[in-house]
């Protein structure tokens, strides 16, 4: 009986970190796709920025709006709808020919993207037991740095001979394996046994994420989630653009963030292992430390050696952080208002996620020098960091209600 239980919950982890990997692939895209459309377009900085921006209003918007749904009709729908929703938003993307067009189809693209990651690590935390859930949350996290290499693969080798088009048709196919996910999924134990008749509206589930007994951890989470994502989309977003600042072409850009990206993988495989064994806090604080000492050294680094050190050390620890929010995340609330909670802190998170791209495209058409940008992102990571220490809960191990 246990052996089955594993199989099964190694099967979901798998349908789950292949949407996760489906999401990533195509977040991961953007970013060398924003460096293609500079050149063809002729894109300002300005315009850059808000490409990356409007697709993070699209996943505040869709991780606001399917965190609440998933609460309602349930976590395995909701993971469905939004998987169809960026997968069909992508491959129509390919087809716009003006900026105005394409940051439309990226809303809706970033409400399914923001939608799915909640609702799917909320589905898995619920269904695996406690003394493996953290591990598992976080190696399902592990399949966006997966995604991320695929992305990088395609930018690299598909984007400079064959066109950005061709490379978002390509991340459309998750269409496919959206509706596949249909057959036999099962929906969390936890949700399906409470009954519609207990299940609270929105207005309710807001009011107890601020009620006396959930608002710390409430506050803790929408603070780090905002630091940890601005953070996060003002870096990674314009790597591959910072890259062409600092003197290196489009093709030796994408060349050196490919590296860095294989280095998302251990990232996330030493977090799943320290998670369990020292708790959330440890990997959430050491990580995201780690992330804001990275950000500063790839921000005054002056030599390809030292960009490339930074870079891969900066990938390791953010993303092994991401792992360790995701796991943390849903273990704050009880599974009443788990996808509510989650997503909302989510949705406030993707707040930073419009200003961190907007905020570069700005300093940069200021001539406002890299040192300085990252300094500011790493100052934002430190503020998550101490917020999680002196305001984080250890859930390790708890079981959820």
């Amino acid at each position: 009986m246990k052996n089955k239980k594993e199989i099964s919950g190694r099967r979901l982890l798998g349908i789950a970190g292949m949407g996760w990997m489906f999401d990533a692939m195509d977040v991961g895209m953007l970013s060398f796709i924003i460096a293609a459309l500079k050149v063809e377009w002729d894109l300002s900085p300005g315009q850059m920025g808000w490409i990356g921006s409007v697709n993070s209003i699209g996943m505040a918007v869709g991780a606001l709006i399917f965190g609440l749904m998933a609460d309602k009709i349930g976590r395995k729908n909701v993971f469905i709808i939004t998987l169809l929703l960026f997968s069909i938003g992508s491959g129509l993307s390919a087809l716009t020919t003006t900026l105005g067009a394409f940051l439309v189809l990226r809303f809706f693209i970033g409400a399914g993207l923001g939608g799915e990651l909640p609702v799917a690590s909320t589905l898995v935390s619920e269904s695996v037991p406690a003394e493996k859930r953290g591990r598992v949350v976080v190696l399902l996290e592990s399949f966006w740095a997966g995604g991320w290499l695929v992305s990088a693969l395609i930018s690299y080798f598909v984007i400079p001979k064959y066109g950005w088009q061709i490379a978002l048709i390509i991340s459309a196919i998750p269409a496919l394996y959206a509706l596949y996910l249909r057959i036999g999924l099962p929906d969390s134990p936890r949700f399906s046994a409470i009954k519609k008749t207990e299940r609270i509206s929105a207005f309710q589930g807001f009011a107890r994420l601020w009620s006396k007994e959930y608002r710390r951890q409430t506050a803790m989470l929408w603070i780090v989630w905002f630091c940890v994502v601005f953070s996060y989309y003002g870096m990674f977003l314009w790597l591959p653009s910072v890259m062409g600042m600092k003197g290196f072409s489009l093709v030796k850009s994408f060349e050196y963030v490919l590296i860095m990206t294989v280095a998302q993988l251990p990232g996330y495989f030493t977090a799943a292992w320290f998670i369990e064994k020292f708790g959330r806090k440890f990997v959430l604080v050491v990580y995201l430390l780690g992330t804001a000492v990275s950000a500063y050294f790839f921000g005054t680094a002056d030599t390809t050696a030292q960009l490339l050190t930074a870079g891969i050390l900066l990938s390791f620890f953010n993303l092994g952080a991401w792992g360790g929010l995701y796991a943390y995340s849903p273990e704050q609330y009880p599974t009443i208002i788990r996808g509510t909670g989650t997503g909302m802190a989510a949705s406030f998170g993707r707040i930073g996620g419009v200003l961190g791209p907007l905020l570069v495209g700005s300093l940069v058409t200021k001539n406002v020098s890299i040192s300085t940008i990252f300094t500011i992102f790493c100052i934002a990571v430190l503020v998550g960091a101490f917020t999680v220490l002196f305001l984080g809960k250890e859930t390790k191990r708890k079981e959820l209600v």
